[in-house]
């Protein structure tokens, strides 16, 4: 349960830097790399809490 919490501590955590990122920048190349890295991130977050 704990690295659960941990896990999903850690992807809004990268949320917030991701979109500070893509705030600050606002550039679309920045943008397309920093989404699908969340979506990566996301997909990992999902496929191991099936475990």
């Amino acid at each position: 349960m704990v690295d659960r919490i941990l896990a999903l501590f850690a992807f809004i955590m990268l949320g917030v830097f991701v979109g500070i990122l893509v705030y600050k920048l606002q550039r679309w190349d920045i943008t397309l790399v920093a989404g699908f890295a969340m979506l990566l991130a996301g997909w990992d977050l999902l496929r191991k809490q099936d475990s």
